[in-house]
């Protein structure tokens, strides 16, 4: 008699945005930031993790589960450059050291505009109000946000639209390529569909943050859907990534279960 195959190792991200994506799963996941998940992934060492979709499209390494994805139409809230100065005085932009796309996605809004600053990792979280020009990802940059601050905000996800009218895929699954993926890709789907039947709940029952931004957060910035729209915001930003010379990149392979 054969033994049990080992449960799927699964990894995501702390953030209050990614709740629905793991509703039911949170003690089987190994919660971290989205590089570590890259390395963590990189070294064989999860099957599964909630990853920048920057790691996979210019690895060409994982799959993409098909159909669920944290993406935006318009403004995301949660991943922006705070600046001092006008953009065009941009000569280096500090970056959190947790983010992978939002930095790729920020050298192409800028050089869509002929900038190309030098990009620096920010020591701690700390320092960001002193920077001139700092991005921030995730609860950090809704932290930022509704302190008091001297900085405008550039929005990634409300500037990305207005580029291309399109949504921006921020991250997905990506998958270990494997001989059964089946099982792993039923159990993350069924987590997402639990988590938007239950979303009113996650809403009222999380502690970050007040109610009233919870629910407008929520219904209103992050979308879970990965379909024909959001496929097309992907297929744009490597266009885009190939334009500006920041590939390699990859074709994605989304894999479907049902």
């Amino acid at each position: 008699m054969s033994a049990p195959a080992p449960p799927p190792r699964i990894g995501s991200v702390h953030y209050l945005n990614a709740a629905p994506l793991t509703c039911g799963l949170e003690d089987q996941i190994l919660f971290t930031t989205p590089a570590q998940l890259a390395v963590r992934l990189g070294r064989d060492e999860l099957d599964a993790a909630l990853v920048s979709v920057s790691e996979v499209i210019l690895t060409g390494r994982y799959d993409i589960l098909d159909g669920v994805a944290i993406a935006a139409l318009g403004q995301v809230y949660s991943v922006l450059l705070a600046h001092k100065k006008p953009l065009a005085q941009a000569r280096e932009i500090y970056c959190d050291p947790a983010s992978l796309t939002s930095v790729n996605l920020l050298k192409v809004l800028l050089a869509e505009h002929g900038l190309k600053p030098v990009f620096r990792p920010l020591e701690n979280y700390a320092a960001a109000g002193d920077k001139d020009f700092v991005l921030l990802i995730g609860d950090p940059a809704i932290d930022f946000q509704r302190a008091a601050h001297p900085h405008r905000i550039f929005d990634l996800g409300t500037e990305w639209f207005a580029l291309t009218q399109l949504p921006f895929v921020f991250a997905v699954w990506a998958l270990r390529r494997g001989p059964d993926q089946a099982p792993l890709c039923r159990q993350l789907c069924a987590a997402r569909d639990r988590g938007l039947r239950e979303l009113d709940r996650i809403i009222q029952d999380r502690p970050e943050y007040d109610l009233a931004f919870r629910r407008v957060y929520f219904e209103r910035h992050i979308r879970y859907a990965l379909d024909a729209d959001e496929k097309r915001g992907l297929a744009r930003f490597g266009e885009l990534l190939r334009k500006h010379n920041l590939g390699p990149v990859y074709e994605p392979n989304f894999v479907q279960f049902h």
